[in-house]
């Protein structure tokens, strides 16, 4: 289809790497495949697209700042864990200090191998230069064992209760997992952040605190959720497609 033609837009993963012969071996020449792939569609839907992005390009990139969002989410009236992104090892010791238990994550992460939220555990003995090769997000660490993934399409919103003691609860499903009714304060103040960022979709990631306050701690502009579907019961797919369709009555 002609981009001119289309209506709507889903904006999702635009950025992954191409499939590319095995005699492309040449690490420069792959890297140039990739980024003019990338540049090539990127510039030609922002001149010849005129509809409706779901997401916008824009959002999406700002949308995907954990920093920025979680200064948007405080904003918008959501607790969020107090948080320090640095690469100096007194920083952290200190900070650590400050919080008690505190957890570390990739402030943008990398293709590859998944780098799960782990505990932040004697900072003190870790080398100043494992801190200063890169930053990373330092947070204190948010009491409870109730997760919350929160599947919002438009108005519409489809939680899941996740109910582990994993810090990080990605490598192993096989945990209580069951369909979450959204209270209706939680919609809007999702709601809220989302139109902020000017997201028309997100998977957002909160945890409830033993009082059962939810705490914000992500969103993914453009997250994964269709695991969820055999998980809850929930038909997430077609509740996704009615979004799709209703955004492009």
């Amino acid at each position: 289809m002609d981009p001119e033609e289309a209506s709507h837009l889903w904006w999702r993963r635009a950025r992954a790497d191409q499939e590319i012969s095995e005699r492309v071996s040449s690490a420069h020449q792959r890297s140039l495949i990739n980024n003019d792939c990338r540049g090539a569609l990127a510039g030609v839907l922002a001149a010849a697209f005129h509809g409706d992005w779901i997401s916008s390009p824009e959002a999406t990139d700002r949308s995907s700042d954990k920093v920025y969002q979680l200064a948007v989410a405080r904003e918008a009236g959501f607790r969020v864990p107090q948080t320090l992104v640095s690469q100096s090892r007194e920083d952290v010791i200190a900070f650590t200090q400050e919080v008690g238990r505190a957890i570390v994550k990739p402030v943008v992460g990398a293709r590859g191998p998944s780098l799960y939220t782990t505990w932040v555990d004697g900072p003190e003995s870790i080398p100043e230069g494992s801190y200063e090769v890169c930053p990373a997000t330092y947070q204190e660490y948010i009491e409870g064992n109730r997760h919350v993934r929160l599947n919002c399409f438009g108005d519409h919103m489809y939680g899941a209760l996740i109910a582990t003691e994993a810090l990080d609860w990605r490598p192993d499903l096989n945990v209580p997992i069951s369909a979450w009714p959204v209270p209706e304060y939680v919609s809007r103040q999702v709601g809220e952040v989302l139109r902020r960022l000017g997201l028309r979709m997100g998977v957002v990631d909160l945890k409830l605190t033993p009082e059962g306050e939810p705490v914000w701690l992500e969103v993914n502009p453009q997250g994964q959720f269709l695991f969820l579907e055999p998980l809850t019961g929930q038909p997430l797919t077609e509740h996704f497609a009615d979004f799709l369709l209703s955004a492009a009555a």
